[in-house]
């Protein structure tokens, strides 16, 4: 397998959302990388112009490939520049219309995309670093408690202020970078912004924590949720599609339209039962449903076009690339 991302390409910053690089006019170097791979399926994990470009390439020369929906751009779009849901959605029935199977993470994404006129949608649901994200030390933040984190873009479609804006004692901690930061940090003086975290501190900064608030309304699984929970930390969010489907009603959190009681109920689960929970969320069953979904093809007829084709030596299938 090999995998496309924009490292390999000139890239501009995504308006309005400088940390996102977009390759720059990547249709000629896009089929030059396939063409010298010759897989037998690509996956194309987003919707940007990377995966325009492979999309293109693909329709052009019948290869097979299959989508991923994992972010509702059409609501982030209404949210940040007023445009209609259904204009954004048409977008995306044309971008994942010729696509083999369409993987969503849950439940509640297929029903909705069903209702938007998607098909062929399969399952493909997340996994987490249960050996990163663990229960640690609580004295690697020493501010007051209880420490409401939340973690993830700084950016409208997130919905922040729902958090920030409760009074609440305690400590409320923001960790990323976005568009909002500068005004956020303005507007809320009292919450801690430590900006944008990764690895190990990113760990930390979430086992140190004594809930976690999850405020999207739009989000369509929130790998963050199962983050918090592998680190023995109980969640609050609101109940919509995202923690619907990971948290259900598990006693590891609170889903509440009033978030401030949710994070009331939130704090009082265990965090033993937190871990447990995330524990379920193996990358052995997500790399499973995967390989599942790819192997729909009829790889022999496939294998047996023009040219050599890579197989994966492991499993003795034909290989994939991955557009991101």
């Amino acid at each position: 397998m090999i995998y496309i991302t924009p490292d390999l390409f000139n890239t501009v910053p995504c308006p309005t959302y400088k940390e996102i690089r977009l390759a720059l006019l990547p249709g000629k170097k896009m089929a030059s990388i396939i063409e010298g791979f010759r897989p037998c399926v690509v996956h194309i994990a987003t919707e940007g112009t990377l995966g325009v470009a492979a999309r293109k390439y693909c329709v052009a020369r019948n290869v097979p490939f299959t989508t991923a929906f994992h972010t509702k751009f059409p609501e982030y779009l209404n949210a940040r520049f007023k445009v209609p849901v259904s204009w954004s959605y048409k977008a995306l029935r044309w971008f994942h219309g010729k696509a083999s199977n369409v993987m969503v993470a849950t439940q509640t994404i297929e029903d909705e995309l069903v209702g938007h006129g998607f098909k062929n949608i399969k399952r493909w649901s997340r996994g987490v670093d249960t050996d990163l994200f663990r229960p640690r030390d609580k004295s690697f933040l020493t501010l007051l408690r209880p420490i409401m984190l939340y973690v993830g873009r700084v950016a409208v479609e997130k919905n922040i202020e729902a958090f920030l804006k409760l009074e609440k004692p305690g400590t409320k901690v923001v960790v990323g970078d976005g568009p909002q930061l500068a005004m956020l940090q303005r507007k809320y003086p009292d919450a801690v912004f430590t900006g944008a975290k990764q690895g190990e501190e990113l760990a930390r900064h979430f086992a140190a924590a004594d809930v976690f608030v999850f405020p999207s309304l739009t989000d369509t699984f929130g790998l963050v949720l199962l983050e918090a929970l592998a680190c023995g930390v109980p969640v609050a969010a609101f109940p919509v599609p995202g923690p619907l489907d990971v948290i259900g009603t598990a006693p590891v959190g609170c889903l509440d339209h009033d978030l401030s009681r949710a994070i009331d109920v939130a704090l009082k689960a265990e965090p033993a039962a937190c871990r447990a929970h995330a524990e379920t969320f193996s990358w052995a069953a997500c790399t499973a449903q995967f390989l599942a979904n790819v192997r729909v093809f009829d790889f022999d007829a496939i294998s047996a076009g023009p040219g050599p084709r890579p197989t994966d030596t492991s499993s003795n299938r034909p290989a994939a690339a991955t557009a991101a």
